[in-house]
This record gives structure tokens, sequence and C-alpha cells, in this order.
């Protein structure tokens, strides 16, 4: 599972931007907030997450908290 850093987070709309180790910027939208079971993310937190492939992209599906 890959590991990243959050960059943006909108608690509103509930969608973020994960920056991973390779400086990828990967959406995680409000669906996979939402099943992640989190309530809020702090930028500059890290976290694991799974992608998916949607067309030519890769999205989140699963986000996990590894540092507080």
């Amino acid at each position: 599972m890959p590991q990243g850093t959050v960059k943006s987070f909108d608690p509103t709309k509930g969608t973020a931007v994960v920056l991973d180790d390779s400086l990828a910027e990967h959406p995680v939208d409000r669906e996979a907030f939402a099943a992640s079971g989190l309530r809020e993310l702090r930028l500059g937190q890290r976290v694991r997450f799974e992608l998916s492939a949607d067309g030519d992209q890769q999205r989140v599906t699963n986000l996990n908290i590894v540092s507080l």
C-alpha cells in the first residue's frame, strides 16, 4: 500500500488531495473519504492508500492514517 502526505482537505466537501512519495497527486473523492471512516484530515498528515484505475487516472479507494 503506497504512502503519502495530505496536501489539501476540504471538510465541507469531504474531498482531499494526497501527494505520494514520488510527488504524484491523487484526488480523494467524497466516497473514498466516507468509506475510510475518518472524520477529518490534517495538512501534512501521513496516510496509506490504495489506488484503482479510473480511465486514464488512478483514484484513491482506501485511505488509512499512518501518523496523527
